[in-house]
């Protein structure tokens, strides 16, 4: 009878770990109060300098480059696009802030980027940090956050140390600028601020990890990519993967119904091992679609089949940590990943 106890109480233990277990997301269900980082404090670059008189850009030039870095280098030079540092760089940087349209633009994301907007997306980025140094403690996070107007050249932007987001590049989808510079729709759709958060942590984990990889053939694009967006999971697990990828509702059910039949394009004629640049281009560039494929099908269908892929090769190996999977080869993911869909 004692044995029967202790094998009845072994089995009610067992089902209580199953049923826990069933519940948990790795992802979700982490602890991050004891992981210390400096709070994000976006530093307002874009009210420094439209608030700075035209003529006193040269004298307030020091002031600039102590609070900013070669990040206000960088934008002077890249942005503002000028050459070499000289008197006529402050006098484009002058034009550049006086012209009607620019200064309007500055205007506009004061609208739209109020006080209260800020600390939301302050608070977000300090948040997403702090998981992603929770899953990644060896990355390095940047040291300052910069607001500033690209004059539509630049959404988000890194630097050695520092994370920039062009404000101009969010302020709504039916901004007027946009229609005049004739933006397809597929780009404006997500030019709002519901994606100024996923966009930045995404450019900051690019920034770090894109240079650890050879990207020559198109499994490895694909797998790069989802440990990326595999990461971005980690450091906003609440956020919608359609904000993340950028899917629209119609996009991601196309991909939800076709997980299949992509996988199996994917893996026909040997196409996951192949080089070509030419063939590779259409499955992982930005578009309304991907055309190798069909028009419903949406843009860089591989780099989201790439992310599910990982997805089930985390699923299936729950030792392996976030920071691991970065550092593991495409070829050991996807072998081990088993993915069927």
């Amino acid at each position: 009878m004692k044995q029967l106890n202790f094998f009845n109480s072994l089995l009610f233990f067992l089902l209580i770990s199953l049923l826990s277990s069933c519940g948990h997301n790795r992802l979700k269900d982490v602890n991050i109060s004891s992981i210390q980082i400096t709070p994000v404090k976006l530093l307002r670059m874009d009210e420094d300098v439209f608030l700075t008189k035209p003529d006193a850009f040269k004298q307030e030039a020091q002031k600039m480059k102590v609070k900013y870095g070669n990040f206000y280098n960088s934008f002077i030079f890249d942005v503002i696009n000028h050459g070499e540092e000289h008197d006529s760089v402050y006098k484009a940087l002058g034009l550049f802030v006086q012209d009607k349209d620019m200064k309007e633009v500055f205007n506009q994301s004061r609208k739209v980027f109020t006080d209260e907007a800020i600390v939301s997306i302050e608070s977000q980025l300090s948040d997403g940090l702090k998981h992603l140094k929770y899953h990644l403690p060896q990355t390095v996070l940047p040291k300052q956050c910069v607001s500033f107007i690209s004059g539509f050249n630049y959404n988000i932007t890194t630097m050695d140390s520092t994370l920039g987001i062009g404000l101009d590049m969010y302020l709504g989808s039916d901004n007027k600028y946009y229609q005049m510079l004739q933006y397809p729709k597929y780009k404006t759709r997500c030019m709002n601020t519901n994606y100024v958060v996923s966009d930045a942590i995404k450019g900051w984990l690019i920034h770090c990890y894109d240079k650890n990889e050879q990207l020559n053939n198109l499994l490895n694009h694909m797998i790069f990519y989802g440990k990326l967006y595999y990461a971005l999971d980690a450091a906003l697990p609440d956020v919608e993967d359609s904000i993340k990828i950028q899917y629209n509702t119609v996009q991601m059910k196309y991909c939800k119904n076709y997980q299949k039949n992509l996988w199996a394009y994917f893996t026909e004629q040997n196409r996951l091992y192949n080089n070509d640049l030419k063939e590779l281009a259409p499955l992982i560039s930005d578009g309304p679609f991907t055309s190798a494929i069909s028009k419903e099908c949406p843009p860089r269908i591989a780099m989201y089949i790439g992310w599910q892929v990982v997805r089930a090769y985390m699923n299936k190996n729950a030792d392996v940590t976030v920071e691991k999977l970065m550092k593991t080869d495409a070829q050991t993911i996807l072998s081990k990943s088993k993915y069927k869909p």
